[in-house]
């Protein structure tokens, strides 16, 4: 115990009497990516969305200057897809130049979304900002950050080779950073694109892997490499929840120190499950509701909270609640109503009664026909003839969903008509969930 306390001692002395040096990694940066859907929300903050990957990027920018930061790494999808926006452009050659006027250099590795934008091939960047190419691996030697990084830029929007076995092995007596666009050995949800496994990564003697493509932050340890994907700048839509930003290392003469995560997005996306089995009604699960979500708000230190709310509710509650759902979502709103609160859905999951004559081939019938058409947009623009026996069950909002034509249901409005029209006749039958 001794010995490991006088080593630990010794360590923390080591850093002290040694020089820190400092540089951010990021990725994912998707600059004005767009929002699709937002404007059929409620009372969607579209401004606020829309700007927040930008303000995501100055909060970085700001960030890297306060804290005197070498160089800032990016590891791919600066832009979004192959929209051809030059404001975006413009928006991001003045942020890069800001952090070269302040001596802080620049190292970018291209990803898929950047080899499909066509503004990344007929734009150049400020001097002193380097693009890795995209013809072979090759190393930037940063000599006062004593640094060498090694990174290859995509040529293509899916690069399915493994780039990283020809980086060049370490620079002996460097601070070594490998800077890779890549899925690593898989991850949900990301195209297989440029694979590698940690171990090989490790293999090449880099201190640090700065990684990006995956838009969850993660850390791997493997043999004295540090392997990390920070996770995008900002997260889009509900689907990138929790606190989002950039990985500031630290590092001196003996190796790296220290390594944090520093939360620089302005909107977190989230989601919320109440349970509300126990109200009373749908006044009581409003309060329960708004109060929950008031102290959620209070707590994040981001400028908007954007939350998905998912409340469950027994069968005969959820049947009170969607047949005026429009009245119950608009009041739950307005008691929440705050500018660094929005309610992006309100979804019900819904403890059904159970039946047993109700149970079996019918019931699965029924749960598989809304399953199939949640994933068939031609079906969904039929929902009228469907759906239209039901029009007297159905809250005023989604009678009015009814009654539009087949062709003006679009897909996100005709997913929210099948989620209430599933409640009510899965409540009526008595169905478990």
């Amino acid at each position: 115990m001794v010995g490991r306390l006088c080593a630990k001692a010794r360590n923390w002395a080591a850093r002290f009497l040694e020089d820190i040096t400092k540089f951010l990694h990021c990725a994912d940066v998707h600059l004005d990516s767009p929002m699709r859907g937002l404007a059929r929300r409620e009372a969607a903050p579209i401004d606020a969305l829309r700007g927040a990957a930008r303000r995501a990027f100055e909060n970085l920018v700001n960030f890297a200057i306060k804290e005197r930061v070498a160089f800032v790494v990016i590891a791919g999808d600066l832009y979004d897809g192959d929209r051809d926006d030059f404001n975006t452009a413009i928006f991001l050659q003045r942020q890069l130049r800001i952090l070269r006027e302040a001596g802080i250099d620049v190292v970018i590795a291209l990803g898929n979304h950047d080899a499909a934008n066509e503004i990344t091939k007929r734009l150049d960047l400020p001097k002193g900002v380097h693009v890795f190419s995209h013809e072979r691996p090759e190393s930037v030697t940063l000599e006062a950050a004593g640094a060498v990084l090694h990174g290859q830029s995509y040529a293509t929007r899916a690069v399915t080779d493994n780039l990283s076995i020809n980086y060049p092995q370490a620079v002996p007596n460097c601070l070594n950073v490998g800077v890779l666009h890549t899925s690593l050995d898989g991850r949900p949800n990301h195209d297989p694109y440029a694979p590698a496994t940690p171990e090989s990564l490790a293999r090449r003697g880099y201190e640090y892997w700065a990684l990006g493509h995956v838009h969850k932050r993660e850390e791997i340890l493997r043999e004295g490499s540090r392997i990390v994907f920070p996770g995008n700048l900002q997260g889009r839509d509900v689907g990138e929840t929790g606190s989002k930003g950039a990985t500031l290392v630290e590092y001196t003469d003996s190796g790296i120190q220290e390594m944090t995560h520093i939360e620089l997005a302005p909107i977190q996306w989230g989601v919320v499950e109440l349970d509300l089995r126990t109200a009373t009604s749908p006044g009581d699960a409003i309060e329960r509701a708004s109060s929950r979500l008031a102290i959620d708000a209070r707590q994040e230190p981001c400028e908007l909270v954007a939350t998905r709310l998912v409340l469950e509710m027994d069968s005969e509650l959820a049947e009170k609640w969607t047949r005026e759902a429009q009245r119950y979502e608009a009041q739950l709103r307005a008691d929440t109503d705050r500018e660094s609160l929005w309610i992006e859905k309100v979804k019900l999951k819904v403890e059904k009664r159970r039946s047993p004559s109700f149970e079996g081939e019918a019931l699965e019938a029924i749960r598989a026909a809304i399953s199939s058409l949640r994933e068939d947009h031609e079906a969904l623009g039929e929902l009228t003839e469907v759906f239209a026996p039901l029009r007297s069950k159905l809250g005023s909002e989604l009678g009015e969903v009814i009654r539009l034509s087949g062709a003006a249901i679009d897909p996100e409005g005709a997913l929210a008509l099948l989620d209430s029209v599933e409640v009510l006749l899965l409540s009526e039958l008595g169905a478990d969930s």
